[in-house]
Parts: structure tokens; C-alpha cells; sequence
């Protein structure tokens, strides 16, 4: 729930939305705020005189009403509304929540009404203050825009689940804690008070006492306010349009403004839209999950970057101490540009571990948001938002796209010392390559001392070169069929010798043999020539 709280914050003031209103492009506004940040446009570009010269575009058109915020995100602060002749530039501001909103042209006057009710300068226009999108008001200024019971719905649980402890309604000083509620005299008593003032006898015998977590959820279960129709106040929405994807009351489908338009029953869309929001929100939990794995595959790079570090140091100093004074001043180099590898491979994992778990958590938030509108029982109130939601949550989903969960670091430490070079040219030491992944093992050698063929069985023994540094996970044995034919695996696993019976009698076999490890395998060895008896008991 606490990662809900920055979709319950108006991005203008930084606190809960309080009465909030629904713009055209889907965010919400405190009613305060939203007048706050009114700006009065010239009568030139008023709706009045737009629709006198045949424009025609109307108040949700924002085609053309996005040409008049010239906004910049690498501007320096300052922000105009185009189009404007005589409109000065006016000063961005930050709001608590970091998004920067348009100050009115002056200030509103004076006024003892609520902001939905005062009246509101002619030709205002609003900046949404997160997606820069302006729109000139028409007669009804603030009264046009729907408000969300919604989010207000979701912020009164909200509050109330962070609430502390209830009190004792009875305690005359010091208020204890309460223990019980009585749901018929809907008062929260503490143990000391309910002995004193509500016995288990008499007429109060057959009042039920409810834990007070439970008689507060009774109080909330209060009939809540039905949202009505924006151009007509005392209708009740019992329509969807379809076209408009708006609740609609019966009156505006009579006047004829969507006469012409399709629209379905109220209660069969809003359980249509909270379909399709569930369906939505199962793929974005599956992100959310994936992400949070992720950061622990993250984390434990971390640990393991740091592991191979102390590991690849120790090493690099055990090499140049090897070659006593004239690598040490080598070494303090070679050791700068391990650490620098260091660094640079921590710095990635960890701006991918914070990148990520921002990410996370704003979709967590939303997560937490959208199962709260679910619960909401008010129709409209739902349809009205649900719109908008699944596309948040389809766009979010899509953020979390190919690639996002991919570490952008492997642990390994691409950087390799070679210590055999001569000491006369210590002065070029230097990290031989910066390789792509770990090298490759080196080409085993056959030990042809050890090998040998006993009737139709042979036996071979290899090793690595002696001067060889990267280990080898295991190693394949091969050998033809004996006519010179192709060759074929007889053995793969870490031994080095191996004895491979059932050959044939008085043949003559080819054997090689090759390394590997995690990166790869290494070259062939060189063949081998074995001859098998020529009947039991011989042996070659």
C-alpha cells in the first residue's frame, strides 16, 4: 500500500488529492490547484471565437491545443503558451512532486466560493502540469471536468488504513486505546469504560461488541456519493458511450449530442473495463515479479564482482612479485587498472540495480492503485478512469520489454597477465588482451610413454602443457572405426587417462583428444597411431 501513495499525490501541491478532477488527457487535478494554475488566454483564441471562424476544434482536441505549450524538457525553466500574441512568458515552477506547472497570469480573485463554484476568468486556459497539454475552458470552466469518487474512495482507505490506533470515545483524560466497538451505540470503548458504562446486563445484553479494526470498516460501509452528469447536475450517468468512452445520463442522449453514437448499459461496461484491467494488471504482475528477481540476480553480481576482484588482485600480485624490483613499479599500474575495471563493472550493476528498482516500485504503485479502483462499487465512477488505467498499465507493461531484465555486466574480469615474457622486456609488461570472455583451455598433450593396446583394448593418458594457465573443466576423447573412417566421441569427463575395450582385432585406430571448459573447447591434439593384436593374449 505505501508504494501506492505517489499515484495519490496531486502533482501540483505534492499532498492527496483533495476533490479531484479529471482532464481530458486522463490525469487528475486537486479543484484548487487546477484553478491555481489557470492562465487567461487573448479573446482572439477564446472557444467562442474559434468556433466563430469555423474551426471547429473543440475543447478535447489536442491536436491543435498542444501547439500552445512550447514546453521544453532542456529549456532553461520557462514555458509560453504559443499562439498567444500578447501572452508574456511566464516562470515554470517545481511542484513537491518534482513536476514542473505554469503559475496563473494573475492572481485569482478574491472569493468566498468553493473552487468549483467561484467563477473563473474568461478565456482560461490549463497546463496539465504532467503531460504539458493546454486546453481552453468553455462557459462551465472548472464545473467540465467530471470528478474522480474514485480516487477519493481510494484515498479515504488509504488514510484510513495509515490511521493509528483507535481511541476510547468514553476516557475523560488521557484517551486509552479502544478494545471493542458496539455497533448499535457506534461507540469505541476501552476496557475500563465498557464495564463502567456499557455492562453485559440488561437492555445492552443483546448489543454486539466488534474488534474496533472491524466496527471502523463498518462505519466506512456508508452509501457513497453517485456520481451525476457534468452538463446536466441532477442526472445520475445510466449510460456508456462507446465513441465518447464516457458515462452519460439519459438526458444527453435525448438532447441528441450522442444521438448518433453507440452506447452500451452502464453496469455490463463497467464490468467489461474491470475485466479487461485484471486481464491487464495479470501481465504486469508477471513483470513485477521478474523484476524482482532480477534485482536479487543483480545483488549477488555484486558480491560475486567482489569475490573475483580480491581473487583476480591476489593473482595479478602474486605475478608481479614473482618478478621481483623491476615489476613493482609495473605493479602499482596493473593494479589501477584492475580496480578501475572494478569500479566501472560495480557503477553498471548498481545504476542498473537503482534504475530498476525505481522502475519497480513506480509499477508496484500502480499495481497497488488499480487493485483499489477494482474494489471501487461505483460504476461511473470506475468507467470514467478504467480507460486510461489500462493503458498505463499496458504502456508500463511494455517499459518491462526484451532486454530490460538482462544484466548489462558479466562478473568476470575481462583483463589477462601473461608472466612468461623475459625480464629484459619488463618495461612493455602490460595486460596482454581484453578479452571477450575467458580464454579457452590449452591443446592437451598425449603421453605416448603411457599409451598403450592390449589385444582389442587401448589405453591413453594426456596432459596439459606445463605452462599452461587456464583450467580445463574436462576433456573428449575421439577415435575413428579403425579403416580410416570418421571419428567418434569415446569418452568425455575430467580424468586423464581412459582405456576403451572392444576394438577390433589387428587393426589400426587414430586418437586425439581436446580440452574445454564454459567458454569453449580447445584445438586437437595430435593423432595418435594404435595398432590392436592380432588375437588374445598378444600385446603391442
Amino acid at each position: 500500500m505505501e508504494e501506492m501513495e505517489e499515484e495519490l499525490k496531486c502533482p501540483v501541491c505534492g499532498s492527496f488529492y483533495r476533490e479531484p478532477i479529471i482532464l481530458p488527457c486522463s490525469h487528475n487535478l486537486c479543484q484548487a490547484c487546477a484553478r491555481n494554475i489557470l492562465v487567461q488566454t487573448p479573446e482572439s483564441e477564446s472557444p467562442q471565437s474559434r468556433r466563430a471562424s469555423g474551426s471547429g476544434v473543440s475543447d478535447y482536441d489536442y491536436l491543435d491545443l498542444d501547439k500552445m505549450s512550447l514546453y521544453s524538457e532542456a529549456d532553461s525553466g520557462y514555458g509560453s503558451y504559443g499562439g498567444f500574441a500578447s501572452a508574456p512568458t511566464t516562470p515554470c515552477q517545481k511542484s513537491p512532486n518534482g513536476v514542473r506547472v505554469f503559475p496563473p497570469a494573475m492572481p485569482p480573485p478574491a472569493t468566498h466560493l468553493s473552487p468549483a463554484l467561484a467563477p473563473v476568468p474568461r478565456n482560461s486556459c490549463i497546463t496539465c502540469p504532467q503531460c504539458h497539454r493546454s486546453l481552453i475552458l468553455d462557459d462551465r470552466g472548472l464545473r467540465g471536468f467530471p470528478k474522480n469518487r474514485v480516487l477519493e474512495g481510494v484515498i479515504d482507505r488509504y488514510q484510513q488504513s495509515k490511521a493509528a490506533a483507535l481511541k476510547c470515545q468514553l476516557c475523560e483524560k488521557a484517551p486509552k486505546e479502544a478494545t471493542v466497538m458496539c455497533e448499535q451505540c457506534d461507540v469505541f470503548y476501552c476496557d475500563p469504560c465498557r464495564l463502567r458504562c456499557h455492562p453485559p446486563r440488561g437492555p445492552l445484553a443483546k448489543h454486539r461488541l466488534v474488534p474496533p479494526a472491524q466496527g471502523r470498516v463498518s462505519r466506512r460501509l456508508s452509501p457513497r456519493k453517485v456520481s451525476t452528469c457534468t452538463d446536466h447536475e441532477l442526472e445520475n450517468h445510466s449510460m456508456y458511450c462507446v465513441q465518447c468512452k464516457m458515462p452519460v445520463c439519459y438526458q444527453c442522449l435525448e438532447e441528441g449530442k450522442h444521438s448518433s453514437h453507440e452506447v452500451k448499459a452502464l453496469g455490463a461496461m463497467w464490468k467489461l473495463h474491470k475485466s479487461q484491467l485484471s486481464q491487464a494488471l495479470n501481465g504486469l504482475s508477471d513483470r513485477a515479479k521478474e523484476a524482482k528477481e532480477f534485482l536479487v540476480q543483480l545483488r549477488n553480481m555484486v558480491q560475486q564482482i567482489q569475490e573475483n576482484s580480491v581473487e583476480f588482485e591476489a593473482c595479478l600480485v602474486a605475478q608481479c612479485d614473482a618478478l621481483i624490483d623491476a615489476l613493482n613499479r609495473r605493479k602499482a599500474q596493473l593494479l589501477a587498472r584492475v580496480n578501475k575495471e572494478h569500479e566501472h563493472k560495480l557503477k553498471v550493476v548498481r545504476d542498473q540495480i537503482s534504475h530498476c528498482t525505481v522502475k519497480l516500485r513506480q509499477t508496484t504503485g500502480l499495481m497497488e492503485y488499480c487493485l483499489e479502483v477494482i474494489k471501487e462499487n461505483d460504476p461511473s465512477g470506475f468507467l470514467q478512469i478504467s480507460d486510461a488505467l489500462i493503458r498505463r498499465v499496458h504502456l508500463t507493461e511494455d517499459q518491462w520489454g526484451k532486454g530490460t531484465l538482462t544484466p548489462r555486466m558479466t562478473t568476470d574480469f575481462d583483463l589477462s597477465l601473461d608472466n612468461s615474457p623475459l625480464l629484459q622486456s619488463i618495461h612493455q609488461l602490460d595486460f596482454v588482451q581484453v578479452k571477450a570472455s575467458s580464454p579457452v583451455p590449452a591443446t592437451p598433450i598425449l603421453q605416448l610413454e603411457e599409451c598403450c593396446t592390449h589385444n582389442n583394448s587401448a589405453t591413453l593418458s594426456w596432459k596439459q602443457p606445463p605452462l599452461s594457465t587456464v583450467p580445463a573443466d574436462g576433456y573428449i576423447l575421439e577415435l575413428d572405426d579403425g579403416n580410416g573412417g570418421q571419428f567418434r566421441e569415446v569418452y568425455v569427463g575430467k580424468e586423464t587417462m581412459c582405456t576403451v575395450d572392444g576394438l577390433h582385432f589387428n587393426s589400426t585406430y587414430n586418437a586425439r583428444v581436446k580440452a574445454f571448459n564454459k567458454t569453449g573447447v580447445s584445438p586437437y591434439s595430435k593423432t595418435l597411431v594404435l595398432q590392436t593384436s592380432e588375437g588374445k593374449g598378444e600385446k603391442d
